[in-house]
């Protein structure tokens, strides 16, 4: 059974472990279709596939020994560093294992200005702040970078093509899989790095063919554009913006209000730390001060981040949703065929439908001091007005706003129920269920 925890129908690879490496197994739907699978040689132990999941619901997949042995080496692993779907051209240079090339078939046109998800090293210290602060002037003080130690395929599929590099940097390694999906319009960089530096900081960069005055970063419930950098026209209190926070993404996007708009995010699950120029997007991946913590962040490391390239403005390219799915998985839970939620559950089950593409559902749980009521808390993510949803097949009945205590509103008035640009609105509904008890 796969979950989505979205408001939003997703269509995307799942991995689940089989109980035997040896024996060929297969995933059917509900509806008795056998889906394309894939194995990773890495991980014999499980199986890749595509799931389509319905917005907050799930779908059952069966998962059975397969009928017919699949042949082997049915797609030999390749000579070349070329990762490839229906959406990207990903070149990988052999000599250094950054991105060569991007390109997007979709636009026909090239994405990167020069080699990209390139890892830059700078000496970090002078701060007083140590593990707060870094010195407007890092970039003055460039480290070496690393040296490539290996480049090799993991996976090679029609599902997934994961392409490993290792790199050296110090006393420390960072191994990163190059990750394209079928029917994903980004590239994940999943990186593991055994961190060992003192007062180094390294971030990668990504230079681009856009040039934009202004990016735009997320921020909680919202988004915020700020000037690129350098810029000596801005004020000083501006232009000391040389690294500002965000939460999933942050892009640059030329021309968003034309026809011709094109832009690029740069995704990530857990590094909240961006630069931008003209045409450039850096993330900060590590740092290792030595005040108040000597030993500060000296140990493994794992983490992704996402190079999404997109035409139209980023709320055309639905970028807020793209972060949310690197963020949250679909989520995977193996049942035996014994379980009693196969004879009391459908096969097939949506428990909200949600019709405006701009709404982001935050929170769905029950009431803190009343068990007859659950919550529902959504944000408007795109600068536009929506209207929210109030019916859904769920047992809850009287909707009626509160606060973000959970303190009652006056009743909605507006007969469409309208969310205003960036509002966050908490719904209270009472559980017919409980109620009835």
């Amino acid at each position: 059974m796969v979950f989505n925890s979205l408001n939003w129908q997703r269509s995307e690879l799942v991995q689940v472990s089989i109980p035997n490496s040896r024996q060929p197994w297969q995933i059917i739907t509900s509806a008795g279709e056998t889906l394309p699978v894939q194995t990773n040689p890495e991980e014999p132990s499980s199986l890749w596939f595509m799931a389509e999941v319905p917005a907050i619901g799930y779908r059952l997949f069966w998962l059975t020994p397969a009928q017919k042995v699949p042949p082997k080496n049915a797609e030999p692993i390749p000579n070349h560093w070329i990762l490839e779907n229906q959406f990207l051209k990903v070149e990988v240079d052999e000599n250094t294992g950054e991105l060569k090339q991007i390109y997007d078939k979709v636009a026909q046109r090239q994405v990167l200005s020069g080699p990209g998800n390139q890892l830059q090293f700078f000496t970090d210290k002078g701060q007083y702040w140590d593990a707060w602060n870094i010195d407007p002037d890092y970039e003055q003080y460039p480290l070496p970078g690393g040296t490539l130690e290996a480049i090799a395929w993991l996976s090679w599929g029609p599902l997934q093509q994961r392409l490993q590099v290792k790199h050296r940097f110090g006393q420390s390694q960072f191994c990163q899989d190059y990750v394209l999906d079928m029917d994903s319009p980004y590239l994940k960089i999943a990186t593991t790095v055994d961190w060992q530096e003192s007062q180094v900081l390294v971030k990668t960069a990504f230079p681009l063919t856009v040039t934009a005055a202004v990016a735009t970063y997320e921020i909680p419930c919202g988004a915020i554009q700020r000037p690129t950098l350098p810029n000596p026209q801005l004020e000083p209190r501006e232009q000391a913006k040389w690294e500002v926070p965000a939460l999933h993404w942050a892009d640059l996007t030329e021309d968003p209000a034309s026809s011709l708009a094109y832009g690029v995010s740069l995704l990530n699950d857990c590094k909240y730390g961006y630069d931008a120029q003209p045409s450039q997007l850096r993330l900060s991946l590590l740092r290792s001060p030595n005040w108040p913590d000597p030993g500060c962040d000296r140990t493994q490391h794992q983490f992704t981040y996402a190079i999404y390239p997109h035409q139209g403005s980023w709320q055309a390219a639905r970028t807020t949703h793209r972060g949310y799915e690197l963020n949250r998985s679909l989520q995977v839970l193996t049942l035996p065929t014994d379980h009693p939620g196969f004879r009391s559950l459908p096969p097939l089950s949506q428990f909200l439908q949600v019709e405006a593409e701009n709404l982001i559902l935050m929170a769905l749980k029950q009431a803190e001091e009343d068990p007859n009521q659950w919550m529902m808390r959504w944000y408007e993510c795109h600068g536009e007005s929506a209207s929210i949803p109030l019916t859904h097949p769920l047992p809850l009945d009287h909707p009626h706003p509160v606060d973000l205590l959970e303190r009652s509103l006056p009743a909605l008035t507006s007969p469409q129920n309208q969310i205003s640009p960036w509002q966050v609105v908490s719904i209270a509904f009472q559980d017919q269920q409980q109620a009835g008890r």
